[in-house]
């Protein structure tokens, strides 16, 4: 196996991102659009499937994006992406998101989570080969088993999809 197919940990590519939210983000509440919060966690994860991946991965899925707080203006908006599961050519990447105010040095607030789901592509856009996961601690363990419930159940959910069309 070459060097650059050799399995990898999440530590590899694990990765922290922080941004300070503005009013040009907001909605009429004063809140930060859910897009916007979105665009972050998507930018984080595509840095964490390119270093994964080495080189070019683009997003195929949002599996789930989950809002539990509002972000609000000022905020510094801080992402937590990692590598949960490989496969051949794609590859699922975690994000949590956390908010604090940017006048305040208070504690961290959780405030959504998602699941990207990239697929490593070569100079001519084609899927290419990733590297195998490696988990090391005992919640790598975790998040990879789940990643992988999460693609059992978007492959059965298209296979449903695909069976339905064919009958109707």
């Amino acid at each position: 196996m070459s060097d650059e197919l050799m399995a990898r940990t999440p530590a590899y590519s694990r990765i922290e991102l922080a941004a300070v939210t503005s009013r040009a983000q907001a909605n009429l509440l004063g809140n930060i659009h859910g897009g916007e919060i979105v665009k972050l966690a998507d930018s984080a994860a595509g840095v964490v499937a390119q270093r994964h991946s080495g080189g070019p991965a683009v997003t195929a899925a949002l599996d789930e994006m989950a809002f539990l707080a509002p972000v609000r203006v000022g905020d510094i908006v801080r992402t937590y992406a990692q590598i949960n599961w490989a496969g051949r050519s794609s590859m699922e990447v975690g994000v949590r998101i956390e908010t604090q105010p940017w006048d305040a040095a208070t504690e961290l607030r959780h405030v959504g989570s998602a699941y990207f789901v990239f697929v490593a592509i070569d100079g001519a856009g084609a899927a290419r080969p990733v590297p195998g996961l490696r988990p090391e601690t005992d919640e790598d363990r975790r998040r990879q088993r789940e990643a992988e419930i999460r693609r059992a159940s978007r492959l059965a959910r298209r296979r449903d999809i695909e069976a339905d069309r064919h009958q109707g």
